[in-house]
Parts: structure tokens; sequence; C-alpha cells
């Protein structure tokens, strides 16, 4: 599970997203596999067909939530 936060901000009259920070949570990883976890969360978001179309235009963030 996990949840998402936006940040907005208004350019002229209109509001824009800017930046977007999904967290992860409620996943229990073994000390074993915390290496592969931290791999998998960093490089995740480039094979993300959302994240990679709206790259250009707003800053997507991702972590752990604690």
């Amino acid at each position: 599970m996990g949840h998402a936060r936006g940040e907005i901000e208004l350019e002229g009259q209109v509001l824009v997203i800017k930046r977007i920070h999904v967290a992860y949570s409620g996943v229990e990883i073994p000390a074993d596999r915390q290496d592969a976890a931290e791999r998998a969360l960093d490089t995740h978001q480039h094979a993300c067909p959302v994240s990679r179309s709206i790259e250009a235009a707003i800053q997507v963030t991702t972590g752990w939530a604690r």
C-alpha cells in the first residue's frame, strides 16, 4: 500500500501540480532483502508509464512511509 501527496502552486491564475511524493507503507522487508528493496524503489519510477509521461512537468519522488 501507499499514499501520494501532491504539491500545487499557483501559476498566474491556474493551479499547477509541481511535485508528487509517493510513500509506500505496510511493506515488511526482511533484513537480507533491504538492499534489493531500496534498488527497486530507486529504479521503478523510470519504468512507470505514468511517471515517464509526466516527468518533464512534475517532479515525482518515492520513499518508504515511516
